[in-house]
């Protein structure tokens, strides 16, 4: 008995071993290191679409994207109710007043459409202000990076042609993000404003260190409907 419980405790003392020898292997393995560059490339897009904190503002858009769908679903069979009942009722009516209906019909659609694809252009300019204010919040985040790596400029990895991995920040990025931004108080309530642009880029901005020294017809068919942002 005492041999098989020393067997057994070896066996327990080398598994507790492994098993912290991996975590530490694991640990190794996803801490990642900054490296020391004068260059160092970031992917914004997958910044934004893979970090907690970009997410939470995205859900923003997107419950409001869900409700411009549902209510040009709800405005589509409405049109097309309203369109059937006048078909339907135009053999009751002279030519005059069936042509004085339809018109009101068809200026009504027209209306619409135009307020809905309003909503649509007002949908995807929430979309571009809220990426700016994303690229706005986490700038002080990738200039510390820079700064540790002593780099001097943080390039858009999808222009850049070739480079190494090793220069790529983006899953640091993300990680400092979610642990700061989300702690803080620049929650997608309150996170800074991008100052308005002139034109959208296409790439997020350049950071770069200091340097020293530098100073109608009538209706046949269904109407159509106010198309789906």
């Amino acid at each position: 008995m005492p041999g098989l419980r020393r067997r057994f405790l070896t066996s327990l003392a080398a598994s507790v071993l492994s098993a912290a020898l991996a975590g530490n292997a694991l640990a190794q393995e996803t801490d990642i290191v900054i490296p020391r560059s004068p260059v160092l490339v970031v992917d914004s897009e997958r910044m934004f679409s893979d970090s907690a904190f970009g997410q939470q503002l995205a859900a923003r858009v997107e419950a409001q994207a869900a409700a411009i769908a549902a209510e040009n679903r709800r405005i589509e069979a409405e049109l097309a109710k309203e369109e059937q009942a006048l078909t339907e009722r135009r053999p009751t009516m002279t030519p005059d007043e069936f042509r004085t209906m339809a018109n009101t019909f068809d200026e009504k659609v027209t209306r619409i459409r135009r307020e809905r694809d309003e909503a649509a252009a007002d949908l995807s300019q929430s979309s571009e202000a809220l990426r700016r204010r994303f690229l706005l919040a986490v700038e002080p985040v990738l200039y510390s990076i820079m700064q540790e790596a002593g780099s001097a400029v943080i390039l858009e990895r999808r222009t850049v042609f070739v480079t190494r991995e090793v220069v790529d920040i983006t899953d640091e990025a993300i990680n400092r993000i979610d642990a700061q931004l989300l702690k803080s108080e620049a929650t997608p309530e309150n996170a800074p404003e991008a100052a308005p642009e002139t034109a959208p880029t296409e790439t997020a901005p350049v950071l770069e260190a200091p340097v020293e020294g530098d100073g109608g017809t009538a209706p046949e068919s269904p109407a159509e409907a106010p198309a789906n942002p």
